[in-house]
C-alpha cells in the first residue's frame, strides 16, 4: 500500500472521528438536558450504538459518497487529500466556535472543491451530486415538520395523563436515542467508508466500487470512539440555548431524528444529523408555541448550514494547489 493511501485512510479516520466528537452532540444533548441520562452513560450508550450502526444497515450511502459524486477515473489521491483536509479544517474550527455545523456538508464541499481544482467541473457527476444536495438540504425541513406534528401528536394523546408520564417520556428515551444512535453510525461512517473505498478504487487495489469489511470495521471503530469522548461544546449549544428541554421534547426529537435519518440511509441518502436534529428540536419546541424557541440562535445555526459548503470547498482547492506547489 502506497504512502499516499495511508495517509488518505489515516486522514479518513481523523475526520471520522472528529464527526464522532461534532455529531455525539446531536445524539446525546436532549438525553442530558432533559434528564434522562447521566452525561457519561448517554454517551457510552451512543458510541456502542454507532459502532454498531453500520455493520447492520448496509453500505448504501457510502456508495453514492464514493461513486456517485464524482468521476473515479478523474480523480487521484491529491484531489482525495485535499478533500479531507479541508472538511477537517471546517469540522475543528466549528468544534472550537460551538457551532453544530455539518461535517456531511464539509464533506461534500471539500470534495466538490478539490475536485473541481483537480480535474475540472466536468468532473462531478451532477446527477449524484443533485441527489446529495436534494437530500441535505430537504432532510431538515423534514425533520422540522414531522417533530412538529409528532409532538402534537404525543401532546394530544397524553392531554389526560398526570405528571407521571415523565416517567415514561424519560426511560422511552432508551429505545429512540438507540435508534437515533444506531442511524447516526449507519449513515454518517459510511461517508467515511465511501472515500476510503474511492481511494482503493483509484489506486488499483480493488477493480470496482465495493466497501472491504476492513474498511466498515475502521470506519466504525473511528466514528465510536469519536462519540465517546464527545463535543462538550456543541452538547451545550443543543442542550439548553434552543429551550429548556423536557423529557417530552427529548423523546420526540430523537424519535424524530431517528426516523429521518435511518430511512436517508435505507435510501442510500447522505443526510447531516446536525441539521436533522437541530430541525427536529426547533420543531418539537414550535409545536406548543413559536415562541419558545430563541430564534437567534437558530439563525446563526441556519447560517452556517449555507456557509459549509463553500467554505470547505475553497479550503480544499486551496489545499489542493499548495500540494501542486510542494510537489
Amino acid at each position: 500500500m502506497s504512502p499516499e493511501l495511508i495517509i488518505v485512510i489515516i486522514l479518513s479516520l481523523v475526520f471520522d472521528f472528529l464527526n464522532g466528537v461534532h455529531d455525539s452532540s446531536n445524539i446525546v444533548a436532549t438525553m442530558i438536558a432533559s434528564r434522562a441520562f447521566s452525561p457519561r452513560s448517554a454517551l457510552a450508550l451512543t458510541a456502542i450504538a454507532n459502532f454498531l450502526g453500520p455493520f447492520l444497515f448496509g453500505v448504501a450511502v457510502a456508495t453514492t459518497i464514493g461513486d456517485e459524486v464524482a468521476q473515479s477515473s478523474a480523480l487521484n489521491i491529491d484531489v482525495i487529500i485535499a478533500c479531507l483536509v479541508g472538511a477537517i479544517f471546517w469540522n475543528l474550527l466549528t468544534w472550537f466556535l460551538g457551532i453544530p455545523s455539518s461535517s456531511s456538508h464539509a464533506l461534500i464541499g471539500g470534495m466538490v472543491g478539490a475536485v473541481v481544482a483537480g480535474a475540472g467541473f466536468g468532473s462531478i457527476k451532477l446527477h449524484g451530486l443533485e441527489k446529495v444536495l436534494i437530500a441535505l438540504f430537504a432532510s431538515p425541513v423534514i425533520g422540522f415538520v414531522i417533530g412538529f406534528l409528532l409532538t402534537r401528536v404525543i401532546y394530544f394523546l397524553a392531554r389526560a395523563a398526570t405528571p407521571e408520564v415523565n416517567w415514561f417520556f424519560k426511560k422511552g428515551q432508551l429505545i429512540t436515542a438507540l435508534a437515533m444512535a444506531f442511524s447516526h453510525g449507519t449513515n454518517d461512517a459510511q461517508k467515511t467508508m465511501g472515500i476510503i473505498t474511492l481511494s482503493l478504487v483509484i489506486g488499483g487495489y480493488i477493480t470496482d466500487f465495493h466497501v472491504p469489511f476492513w474498511v466498515i470495521a475502521l470506519s466504525a471503530t473511528a466514528i465510536g470512539l469519536g462519540t465517546a469522548l464527545g463535543g462538550w461544546r456543541l452538547i451545550r449549544t443543543l442542550g439548553g440555548k434552543f429551550y429548556k428541554i423536557r423529557p417530552v421534547h427529548g423523546f420526540s426529537t430523537q424519535l424524530t431524528s431517528g426516523l429521518v435519518i435511518l430511512t436517508a440511509s435505507f435510501l442510500g441518502l447522505p443526510v447531516s444529523t446536525s441539521q436533522v436534529v437541530s430541525s427536529a428540536i426547533i420543531g418539537v419546541g414550535s409545536s406548543e408555541r413559536l415562541g419558545k424557541v430563541r430564534w437567534s440562535v437558530a439563525q446563526e445555526i441556519v447560517a452556517a448550514w449555507f456557509i459549509t459548503i463553500p467554505a470547505s470547498a475553497l479550503v480544499a482547492a486551496g489545499i489542493y494547489w499548495l500540494i501542486l506547489l510542494v510537489k
